[in-house]
């Protein structure tokens, strides 16, 4: 597939996504980190014309001259910006005229591609994929937290994104002492916060051979565990004071059945699938609870070949940090990662709303502690 034929392809599932919705889904938001629809498509045509049809086409002219402020996700050198808990406030632009705007970018992006390009245009473009493939996943994870708020538990669609078939017994697979090399070392695309690749140091571990399941985590609660201090770091147990947690996100309790919301709606729990959106608090005191630990990051990639992963993003121990001899690209585009590398904890793997295409072992995703709207799930280590 060349690269016209790849942005064809991730531009169409962007709007493949949004068929199910009505026209006022579009602009819901009831979090600031949960965006709306609308706000998504714009935000991910904008990138292509912020970033390459501003500087690289000819006599582009822009769509809107506000689009770039509306549209603007946190770029300081890009300009002024709309604050992220009021991207649902507009109501105009409408529907109909983000659309239009996403035909008048891909019309001059398609005429780009049909070009010979230079490298550097051609690395943007490729970024500018794989940032969208990123608002694919966040579209589902958003659109989730913004209709779980509503009391008629409104489905998305049939498919519910939360359930899989049985999980594997459980073992745990034995790692030694040693010298492991980790980072992406490839020709393909990566982050550039997954490189350079580097050695470390790891004493010897165990690590699950699967994920935490509900099951497994409902013996926790019944273990009184959301009321035991000594699970929790002081940081989490503040949480759950402050927010009376005593269950993940999405569960309900009806007439003594566990239900759970997913993007099909309300379901009942099932016991042997893997625990979803829980935040790293949480995963951090199931796994005091049960007297293990959460790998590492290194330790996870180091074992992925080993285990089937996938299905939930895992919290792991490590704090997101820039590995040695991280050098950050010049320009506009350095913001996309080295920013944000304090006060969050990776994440690794994919979830089952990952674009197809989109997961590697090296991958690092990053969160604040308190998040747990992502589709994320706990694997045990000692």
């Amino acid at each position: 597939m060349n690269l016209l034929q790849q942005f064809n392809t991730v531009r169409a599932q962007s709007i493949e996504m949004c068929k199910p919705l009505l026209t006022e889904d579009y602009v819901l938001q009831v979090a600031f980190f949960a965006s709306p629809p609308k706000w998504n498509l714009a935000h991910t045509s904008w990138f292509f014309e912020e970033f390459i049809l501003q500087s690289h086409y000819p006599s582009y002219k822009h769509f809107h001259p506000q689009y770039a402020y509306l549209f603007n996700s946190y770029y300081e050198g890009a300009g002024k910006r709309t604050s992220r808990d009021e991207r649902g406030t507009f109501s105009r632009p409408a529907v109909s005229e983000i659309y239009e705007y996403r035909k008048h970018v891909d019309h001059h992006m398609q005429e780009l591609l049909q070009k010979e390009m230079q490298e550097e245009i051609v690395e943007l473009v490729i970024l500018g994929l794989n940032h969208e493939q990123q608002h694919q996943e966040l579209f589902y994870t958003d659109h989730k937290y913004n209709f779980s708020r509503n009391p008629l538990n409104p489905a998305y669609s049939d498919i519910p994104f939360a359930e899989k078939g049985e999980m594997p017994k459980q073992e745990y697979i034995k790692f030694g002492t040693g010298l492991f090399e980790v980072g992406f070392g490839g020709d393909s695309f990566s982050f550039d916060n997954e490189s350079p690749v580097h050695k470390i140091y790891l004493e010897s571990f165990e690590i699950s051979n699967r994920l935490v399941n509900n099951g497994e985590y409902l013996e926790f609660i019944e273990d009184k565990g959301y009321h035991r201090y000594e699970f929790w770091h002081e940081e989490g147990w503040k949480w759950v004071n402050d927010n009376g947690a005593e269950h993940p996100q999405y569960w309900q309790m009806k007439d003594g059945t566990w239900y759970q919301f997913t993007l099909a709606g309300l379901r009942e729990l099932k016991d042997n699938h893997p625990v979803t959106h829980v935040n790293y608090y949480e995963a951090f005191a199931f796994a005091q609870w049960k007297k293990m630990r959460l790998p590492t990051e290194f330790e996870w990639e180091v074992a992925s070949e080993k285990f089937q992963w996938g299905d939930r993003w895992e919290w792991t121990e490590s704090a997101y940090l820039p590995y040695p001899g991280f050098k950050k690209p010049e320009g506009t585009v350095g913001e996309y990662n080295e920013k944000f590398m304090v006060n969050q904890k990776v994440l690794r793997g994919a979830s089952v709303v990952t674009s197809a295409g989109h997961a590697r072992k090296t991958y690092r995703n990053f969160f604040h502690p308190h998040l747990g709207w992502q589709f994320t799930g706990i694997r045990l280590a000692k």
